[in-house]
Order: structure tokens, then C-alpha cells, then sequence
């Protein structure tokens, strides 16, 4: 037995021997998740050896596994272990809803496993599991995979990008979408380019690299990495000052190139500065002086109250596992500098989700959205046991403000910085974004460690559709 099986199963004939020893079981499992050629093999031994009546020594069970039929949406899916036991993604936020419950067999047997003298038996029937209805539109999922993956190939980027598509009114996510990722029917194996890295290793030190490097392709990095967000952040604050009366469109401020806070000073990505511009023109150029002169007119603790009103301070509470919480300056810890560098993104961090959720509030008419990504949950028979709909939090802004935010997203788009994003026939608004990893850069030595990101909407008259596409760690000859 133990060479045959060892032949067949290319299992170690020791490794068979010993397993075979444990007498102390009923049975033990020489290999799982064998190839149906593997098994057939297995049968023939079987079937040959019918005078040693090897069939009382070696069985063979079926067993289900999960299957995925497309490779996308990796990070949001998933994936389950060798008992079809959720391990990440939907998976294990869902493993109760998904997994049912086991049929049984009651009966009554002696000690030597052979049926007693009177008749048991009791048969619980298996109760088949639920299934998920996505939100997700698997198009827009492919095409938001597929472009996300070709930029960071032409970008070189080095710590992954993502993709987050989702309805301004209702929360519903249309795509979320994490390149490198990896493939769920074989979620342990590395990209070539890991493997190499790993391969170069030996001993602890090779093992703690593979799983460092197979946890990071685990990762939703729209939900699980918080971030700086640089000036895409601009749109909050345009929101903020417009809605406490600090700022209307015809504001005016003069950008040298540069303004000094608190001894501080901040330049301007125009080095020969702006000149006098309004609101609109300033978040056309994106400018920094503008912004942090606006942040110091909202003062620390107006600037703190609509942070946490527009969900910054805690998680959205999307339903995956795995969401990371925000990094922030509190209202008393906030002075002149913290405030400036937080007026244009900078020095704190949040997550892709609790972005897009917060810029949505402020194109959508103001109101804050719980965003979700199972749009319902049906049971075997197709009936809908449970719905998401459309759940707000609050009004953090009024409608006001939100149009004149939208206003200033549209002028970004049509002659400002985000002119790329402009298409015929589209009204469409925006806002890009280059911000600085200052601790990553200090602590490693490192230069020009930056996130590249933009957010749209559209269409931006009445907006339906935002996204936020993120490029973490551009190495290319542009960063912008």
C-alpha cells in the first residue's frame, strides 16, 4: 500500500508509513485535493488487488471545492481553505451566510464500529448555504482592472494601485478594483516578479518574506490602506470653507509661490506662484498657498468638526472585512501647522473608501452614504432574504454648497489640471492629486516616494458616478 500510494500521489513511501502507523485513528488522509487522473489510478490499485482485499485498507472521498469562473475582483472575493472555509475578502465576512450546515447520520454503533443489536438511526438533512448578489458590475470591474493594471506597467509602479467605482447616492460599489492582486483559485502562489524576490532568500528569513509578500497580494488596498491623499483632499476643504461662509467662488488670494505659516514655509508647485486667483482658478491650478490660507481662515476646530462629519475620524463600515482606520491630528493637538499641511492633504491618512464616500457628500447634495457592496442576499430557492438600500448617515453640507463644490470639479476638468479627464459630450468633474510620503521618505532615506491619484464624477451636473484611481509609488519619469 505504502508503495503504490506513495508512487502514485508522489507522496514520500515514509511519509505513507507513518501516517499508516497511527493506529489510533479510524482513518488518516495520505493526500487531499488529488487530480481525478491521481484517483483513477487509485482505483485501479484497487481494482487489481481485489484478492488482497485492498478496498477494506484505501478509499477514496469526493469532496466540493470552490471555484471561481473569472479572475477578477480578487481582493474583494476572497478566498477559502482546504475545508471551503472562509479565509479573506467576501468570503469571510460572509462565511455564516455562505457555508449552510452539514447534513448528518445519528446512529448507534459498538465500540468496533459495527451496527448493535437494535436499529438508530436519525438523518438531519443539510441545509444549503446563501448566495450574494454583488453590487459590483462586472464590466466596469474588467475595465477598471484591466486600465488600472496597464498604468502601473507604464508607470513602474512599486507598491500596487487600486480603483474604487461607486454610486454618489447610494454607496452601491460599482468596482473595486487592487492591482497586483492575485488569482483566487490559486491564492497562495506569488507573481513572477515576488517569487524572484523570495527565491533570492534562505531559511527565516525567505519564509518571512513569503508571507509578507503573499499578505500584501491579500490586501484590498482600497479599504485596507490609509494613505495621504494629497490634493484631491482640496475639494473637502473648498466644501468646508464654502459652506461656513469663508470662501464663494469670487474669493480672491495672492500665491507668490509660496506662504509662511507659524514659521513654516510651503511652496507652491508653481514656483513663480499664481498670482492673485479666485476659488475657482485656485483649484483649477490646485494651488497650496490658496488652500492653506482658506484652512487658516476655518480655524482648527471648524476644520475638525466637518473631518469627523464627513467620516473621517472612523470607518465607513463597508461590509469586508479588513478596514483600516484613519490617522489624524485631533482638534487640540491641531495647530497653525497641522492645520495648513491638513488644508491640502497632507499629514494625515485615510483609506480610498473613506475618500470617495466623503467626496460623494459633497458633489451629491450633501449627504454622507453608507457605502456597501452585496446588494442583496438570496437563499437556494432565489428568495431574497436580506437587501442593502440606500442608507444615510447625515447632511454634512447643504445642497448649495454642494453645487458650487461640483462647479468648482467641472472648471478642474474643463481647462484646470485635470484636463486628461475631459471628454466630448460628458460633462464631467474632477480633482488630481500628487501627495508626498514624508514618514516613508524620512525613515527610509528615500526620495520622490509619491501617490498619484485623481477622483471623477459625473456627470458632474447631476452627479451619479464617482471614482478615485490611485498609483502608489510611480517610479516612471513622471509622478504627476
Amino acid at each position: 500500500i505504502a508503495v503504490n500510494l506513495s508512487d502514485i500521489l508522489s507522496v514520500e513511501k515514509e511519509e505513507v508509513l507513518e501516517k499508516l502507523d497511527k493506529t489510533s485513528r479510524y482513518y488518516v488522509e495520505i493526500k487531499k485535493k488529488v487530480s481525478e487522473d491521481d484517483a483513477d489510478k487509485v482505483r485501479k490499485f484497487i481494482k487489481d488487488n481485489q484478492d488482497l482485499k485492498i478496498s477494506n485498507y484505501v478509499g477514496i472521498d469526493e469532496a466540493t471545492a470552490r471555484y471561481y469562473s473569472e479572475n477578477i475582483a480578487s481582493t474583494v472575493l476572497g478566498f477559502v481553505g482546504d475545508d471551503n472555509q472562509g479565509l479573506s475578502g467576501l468570503e469571510l465576512t460572509y462565511e455564516d451566510e455562505l457555508t449552510g450546515v452539514s447534513g448528518r447520520v445519528v446512529a448507534a454503533k459498538n465500540a468496533n464500529g459495527a451496527d448493535m443489536p437494535f436499529s438508530y438511526e436519525k438523518v438531519v438533512d443539510a441545509q444549503p448555504g446563501n448566495s450574494l448578489v454583488l453590487t459590483i458590475d462586472s464590466y466596469i470591474q474588467y475595465v477598471a482592472e484591466k486600465h488600472l493594471e496597464t498604468a502601473i506597467i507604464n508607470n513602474n509602479v512599486a507598491e500596487r494601485g487600486a480603483c474604487l467605482i461607486m454610486n454618489v447616492n447610494t454607496g452601491a460599489v460599482l468596482a473595486m478594483a487592487t492591482k497586483g492582486d492575485f488569482d483566487c483559485n490559486d491564492p497562495f502562489t506569488l507573481s513572477k516578479e515576488d517569487q524572484a524576490t523570495v527565491d533570492e532568500l534562505e531559511g527565516d528569513e525567505r519564509s518571512q518574506k513569503l508571507a509578507e509578500l503573499r499578505n500584501r497580494q491579500w490586501r484590498n488596498k482600497t479599504i485596507s490602506d490609509a494613505y495621504e491623499p494629497g490634493s484631491v483632499f482640496k475639494v473637502i476643504t473648498a466644501a468646508i470653507g464654502i459652506e461656513e461662509g469663508f470662501a464663494t467662488v469670487n474669493t480672491t488670494c495672492n500665491c507668490p509661490g509660496y506662504i509662511v505659516i507659524a514659521g513654516q514655509r510651503y511652496s507652491c508647485h508653481k514656483k513663480a506662484g499664481h498670482g492673485t486667483q479666485n476659488l475657482v482658478q485656485a483649484t483649477q491650478n490646485s494651488c497650496n498657498p490658496f488652500f492653506i490660507s482658506l484652512g487658516q481662515s476655518i480655524g482648527a476646530a471648524t476644520f475638525s468638526k466637518y473631518f469627523k462629519a464627513f467620516g473621517l475620524t472612523e470607518k465607513t463600515g463597508i461590509d469586508l472585512v479588513g478596514e483600516a482606520s484613519s490617522q489624524y491630528h485631533s482638534e487640540e493637538n491641531m495647530g497653525p501647522t497641522e492645520l495648513a499641511s491638513s488644508s491640502f492633504g497632507q499629514t494625515f491618512k485615510i483609506t480610498p473608501i473613506q475618500l470617495l464616500t466623503a467626496i460623494s457628500a459633497a458633489v451629491n447634495g450633501g449627504n454622507l452614504v453608507q457605502p456597501h457592496i452585496v446588494d442583496k442576499i438570496i437563499d437556494s430557492k432565489g428568495n431574497v432574504v436580506k437587501s442593502n438600500t440606500a442608507t444615510v448617515k447625515r447632511q454634512v453640507v447643504s445642497k448649495e454648497t454642494s453645487k458650487l463644490v461640483c462647479e468648482l470639479m467641472e472648471a478642474v476638468v474643463d481647462g484646470g489640471g485635470g484636463q486628461n479627464a475631459y471628454v466630448a459630450g460628458y460633462r464631467i468633474g474632477g480633482k488630481t492629486g500628487t501627495s508626498q510620503k514624508v514618514s516613508e521618505m524620512l525613515g527610509s532615506g528615500k526620495k520622490r516616494l509619491y501617490v498619484a491619484s485623481f477622483c471623477g464624477v459625473a456627470p458632474i451636473d447631476n452627479p451619479e458616478i464617482a471614482m478615485l484611481f490611485i498609483l502608489d509609488e510611480p517610479q516612471g519619469a513622471n509622478y504627476y
